[in-house]
């Protein structure tokens, strides 16, 4: 473990009031100090670090100014909380970020009376931060009381739609609220779009030209890594009226650009917001992600998401791989599926190297689209693009495809347009939590009509789906694999074409079957080889669809078994929920089978690792064969109930 960092005045900070017996040389060395614990943390538990450390001046800054919990500070997708976190009396369990059982790697309205609205998906803060302002006005109880309600949201958050939604509503309410703009010209990934040309303007409303001068706004006065934002912001106003800005068009003072690791900047210009804003302002704000930590400031990521890492180096301490990740298979299968139809193409929503699409940007620059933030946008974009001729493949991950779904039904099912949806992180995720656990999606695709479902097994049967994918042009079609390391099995030289709606028969047994949907089937197969030292031999099928299903299949393994036991990965209403309605339909039930249906169960899972989380969910291998004992009345070995 790394040395500690020297921290004599972090140390006299136990809440955010604390920082108000500081001078504002010594709010600088304080930010230092914060810096150098945030690395030194999240060195042990991993997690979310550049983000973080370029916002340390500036939540410094708001927490000497403003007065939390009563001033709402909220942090948008909040990845960037862990500065915040160590100020607002949960320095003592910063370790445990991301841990089961230990702080959140976001902000959790249960953990903290700091953490007003919690997030970790992007572009909420100017909608929840308005929504306190406007209870504030309205009287609405808090038990810490209403002040400001300050919305921190980074540039490429301000990509999406609903940031804009609510600035247009908060222009038009004219309610005094504070929004930052955390301009690092990087997300995840570098910001995409127009809206990422247009920032950095230099102007200020008359109520705010002192302000202007405080935050030395001049190009000229701006350190270097600031000049180049300033220029395009300037470019940008040669084609604008004078004194209008989209920001001020929608209703908002607009104040910057401002150096967010300035303190000589940020505080002068924070103290004169809350007192003199009435309406909404803006104030932007720029920074570097990864500031102060050369490693993160080096890495193309700056730092984003790490594993744990030694501190001097940088290097991170990730334990040795012994299978590809689905990620990483899904990406070079659609390499190949590409290389051979130059029709297929790929959107993803500001996840490049999240799902897997980096290696075709840079081999098919022309056919691969980052559309940022923005995944409502990318469904119907992935629309437009299949009724023009070409084969999309729309790569999110489970939770943000959620914030598509309207488009999905409207734009691509009712029109049976053929948009393949690759689906990552489906299932339990792990440190991140329930927050960006993909449980729903098995249940709102597979309820659409006309909507191809599959499920992976393995590494190779996404290598399959792939190619099923690829070649589906009948309608919508989606596949969905888990986050992490595949199974370990060997890879085909080419994915073949499924039939679509046709699942396979793993291996014959007796008295009960297991149906399993995804990659719960190697807990199945470790559950078996415990059963079978018990003389209980279960028949196990791979589903592989769950629409359309495999009615002979399913059918079939009712008819021959006493029991029938459907496993997947995500929640009620889904696979087994289609495979009871089969069933009910058909009158199986009259038959007097058993069924029964393994899902996540009805709650929102903490974070901790994967097999933590399936554990309490109740899906693991032990828990499979409980079931099977369970629903044949076994209650231990050579004993029945």
């Amino acid at each position: 473990m790394s040395a500690r960092p020297a921290t004599p005045l972090l140390d006299r900070v136990h809440l955010p009031a604390d920082l108000k017996q500081f001078s504002d040389a010594e709010l600088v060395q304080v930010a230092q100090e914060l810096r150098a614990e945030t690395i030194s943390a999240v060195s042990e538990t991993g997690g979310h670090l550049g983000a973080g450390l370029g916002v340390v001046e500036l939540t410094v800054a708001l927490h000497a100014v403003f007065d939390a919990p009563r001033d709402k500070i909220i942090w948008d997708v909040s990845h960037q909380s862990y500065p915040h976190k160590i100020l607002t009396g949960r320095r003592d369990r910063i370790r445990t970020l991301r841990q089961k059982g230990g702080l959140s790697g976001f902000t959790k309205r249960s953990e903290s009376p700091f953490d007003p609205f919690g997030a970790a998906h992007s572009s909420t803060s100017i909608s929840a931060a308005l929504g306190f302002a406007v209870a504030r006005d309205l009287g609405g109880s808090c038990d810490t009381g209403h002040g400001d309600a300050i919305a921190v949201i980074g540039d490429g958050s301000m990509s999406a739609g609903m940031a804009f939604e609510a600035m247009n509503n908060a222009g038009h309410l004219k309610k005094r609220l504070i929004v930052i703009l955390n301009d690092n010209e990087m997300s995840i990934a570098p910001p995409v779009g127009a809206l990422s040309t247009y920032l950095s303007r230099l102007y200020a409303e008359a109520p705010f030209q002192d302000l202007k001068a405080a935050a030395k706004g001049a190009v000229s006065l701006l350190p270097e890594p600031f000049r180049e934002g300033a220029k395009r912001a300037k470019e940008m106003l040669k084609g604008m009226a004078v004194g209008g800005t989209l920001f001020e068009e929608l209703g908002f003072s607009y104040l910057g650009p401002i150096d967010g690791h300035d303190m000589d900047q940020l505080l002068p210009v924070l103290r004169t917001v809350r007192q003199r804003a009435t309406g909404p302002i803006l104030i932007h704000v720029l920074t570097r992600k990864g500031k102060g930590y050369a490693p993160a400031e080096t890495a193309d990521d700056k730092g984003h998401a790490t594993a744990k890492f030694d501190v001097v180096t940088g290097k991170q301490k990730k334990a040795p791989s012994n299978a590809p990740s689905y990620t990483s298979v899904f990406g070079d299968a659609l390499l190949q599926a590409a290389a051979e139809d130059s029709q297929i193409c790929a959107v993803t929503a500001a996840m490049p190297d999240g799902t897997g699409l980096s290696l075709f940007a840079e081999r098919y620059p022309s056919r691969c689209f980052d559309v940022g933030i923005a995944e409502q946008h990318g469904v119907t974009f992935a629309a437009g693009l299949a009724a023009g001729g070409m084969k999309p493949f729309c790569a999110m991950y489970s939770t943000f495809l959620q914030r598509g779904y309207d488009q999905v039904v409207h734009d691509v099912a009712i029109q049976r347009l053929p948009v393949r949806f690759a689906i990552d992180r489906a299932g339990l995720v792990g440190a991140d939590g329930a927050t960006h656990a993909g449980s729903f999606d098995i249940a709102y695709m597979a309820n659409l009509p006309g909507m191809v479902v599959m499920a992976a097994a393995d590494e190779a049967e996404l290598k399959h789906m792939v190619a099923t994918a690829a070649a589906h042009n009948d309608g919508p079609i989606a596949f969905r694999y888990p986050r992490g390391e595949g199974e370990g099995v060997d890879l085909p030289e080419r994915g073949e074409v499924l039939e679509i709606g046709k699942g396979r028969m793993i291996r014959d047994g007796s008295r009960v079957a297991i149906l399993s949907f995804g990659t719960r089937l190697g807990e199945v197969l470790k559950a078996c080889e415990t059963l079978g030292s018990k003389g209980i031999t279960p028949t196990v099928a791979d589903a592989r669809f769950a629409k359309p299903l495999d009615r002979d299949l399913i059918l079939r393994l009712a008819a021959e078994h006493e029991a029938l036991i459907c496993i997947e990965e995500g929640a009620v209403g889904g696979f087994g929920s289609h495979v009871a309605q089969l069933l009910a339909d058909e009158g199986v039930f009259d038959t007097g089978l058993k069924f029964r249906s393994m899902v996540l169960p009805d709650t929102f899972i903490d974070q901790a690792n994967p097999a933590d989380m399936y554990a309490v969910a109740g899906m693991n291998a032990a828990d499979i064969e409980a079931k099977v004992l369970s629903v044949l009345g076994v209650e231990s070995l050579g004993k029945r109930a």
